[in-house]
């Protein structure tokens, strides 16, 4: 395949996370207010509003930060996961690089955080089960260990509501209409005011469009490194939450709310970046791949059934990963711009815009733990140099072909189906385990059944828990 560069050009040293500076004054931007931030196991985004006056105070401590309580990623809503405990607390220390002004909430500026010990335990402050925390060790490794950074854009799709009880959308245009934009609708006010708020906040929107669903929109963030990327996106979401609400409409990410059209995804958007020097062509794909990016894609497809718990985390999240509606289907396997494929590789004949996008994460998922699990399956594919067993999916996608045509293929590993299999499929991975931490993965499965039991009660009638599911996504 010929090279054939297009595309704008994104690299590690070039993407700017647009928080603001140390110098920054914040009185001086009208910012009256700081949201202390953070996302536990269940995905919801939690904060603490602080007035700027104390949060100046809590920077001039050597370890500026809040109390919370160590129950913190055992809780669903008030439900405690059997193995944590209500005694004792965490210091949520402040990350001051990650303060950014809230587009969408004027004289407020949020900040995120890294969960701490109060005492060290054993010499170490930090905490293994902070999702920010274990993402950004992992990306430590990968830097130094493997000479490796990654760069992560998303894609997040949503439904614009005007009742959630019964659910009403704001219309039913399709697919790129641009009658889905009609000046001084509702709809179209929130898709302008969400721009100008992201603009403000200095994340990159590069786009916005009407998606297949009824009622349903899709904006593009631009790429950064993992951490920065994750925090964008639980911006973004606090952004169209916000904007939606602002104008008297309720913003949803739920997987799929009409089983005859479209769910709504989450999609990530990964490229791979050598720290020294530029990757070599991939023997095994010369024109294609470089050998890191043939052995990441190796490694998600030997692992991407083990952390979809991670990136489908709900239930009702399986309804939406199904074969024959462009959600990436329930085989691992890959292709080049092939919308039907788990594992798309975007731009396959330019390499300086090539990037795999993950099809296989929904609006529910917490980005830090689902960019934690894609992450590790391909750090573990460069790190044991796994062979690309999968060949690629060219028109037809894997649940057209015969199983003796996906055996051919190379096509042998199907997804979990239902979120109790994904759960296992994690347990029993020891790879990922290894790069995430096991009990990191512990922790998470028994607050993920938690979270499964809450979201969806055994007997409750249909009706009552997809309107619980709207007012909680």
């Amino acid at each position: 395949m010929p090279t054939i560069d297009f595309g704008i050009k994104y690299t590690p040293s070039t993407v700017s996370a647009g928080t603001l500076s140390d110098t920054t004054p914040l009185e001086a931007l009208g910012i009256k207010s700081i949201r202390v931030q953070w996302v536990d196991f269940s995905g919801h985004i939690h904060g603490r509003i602080l007035t700027v006056s104390h949060f100046y105070k809590l920077l001039q401590l050597s370890r500026p930060g809040i109390n919370i309580t160590k129950a913190a990623f055992g809780l669903v809503f008030l439900n405690m996961t059997k193995g944590f405990f209500a005694a004792g607390e965490y210091l949520l220390t402040i990350d001051r690089s990650s303060l950014r002004l809230c587009g969408y909430a004027p004289g407020n500026a949020s900040v995120f955080g890294f969960f701490e010990e109060k005492e060290a335990i054993g010499g170490r402050l930090d905490v293994p089960l902070c999702p920010r925390t274990n993402l950004r060790r992992i990306l430590k490794y990968a830097e130094e260990e493997l000479n490796i950074k990654f760069l992560v854009g998303f894609e997040t799709e949503f439904i614009l509501l005007k009742s959630t009880n019964p659910i009403e959308v704001v219309n039913n245009y399709s697919w790129s209409r641009m009658a889905a934009f009609k000046t001084g609708t509702p709809e179209a006010k929130v898709l302008e005011e969400i721009a100008d708020a992201l603009a403000k906040s200095s994340i990159e929107l590069q786009m916005s469009h009407s998606e297949g669903a009824p009622g349903q929109y899709e904006v593009v963030t631009g790429p950064l490194s993992p951490l920065e990327a994750a925090d964008a996106l639980v911006h973004t979401r606090e952004t169209i939450y916000n904007i939606a609400s602002k104008h008297g409409l309720h913003a949803t990410l739920a997987p799929r709310l009409h089983l005859d059209s479209c769910g709504s995804g989450a999609h990530a958007h990964i490229s791979v970046h050598p720290t020294t020097g530029t990757s070599p062509p991939s023997q095994t794909h010369p024109s294609l791949l470089t050998t890191h990016e043939y052995h990441f894609l190796a490694g998600l497809m030997a692992h991407l059934p083990s952390v979809i718990a991670f990136t489908l985390p709900l239930p009702q999240s399986y309804a939406r990963m199904l074969d024959g509606i462009w959600a990436g289907g329930t085989w691992a396997c890959w292709g080049l711009d092939h919308r039907e494929v788990p594992v798309r590789i975007a731009n396959p004949s330019s390499p300086h815009t090539r990037n795999f996008e993950v099809k296989l994460v929904d609006g529910t998922a917490s980005p830090y733990l689902a960019l934690a699990g894609l992450l590790s399956a391909g750090i573990v594919g460069i790190r044991d140099r796994l062979a690309l067993e999968v060949e690629c999916c060219e028109e037809r996608a894997a649940a057209e072909m015969s199983a003796e045509e996906r055996a051919a293929k190379g096509i042998t590993k199907r997804f979990p189906l239902n979120v109790e299999s994904a759960r296992q499929y994690l347990l029993e991975d020891r790879k990922i385990g290894g790069v995430i931490g096991e009990d990191v993965v512990e922790k998470f499965v028994a607050v993920n059944k938690t979270l499964g039991r809450v979201m969806q009660p055994e007997g409750e009638d249909e009706a009552v828990t997809i309107a619980r599911l709207i007012e909680t996504y």
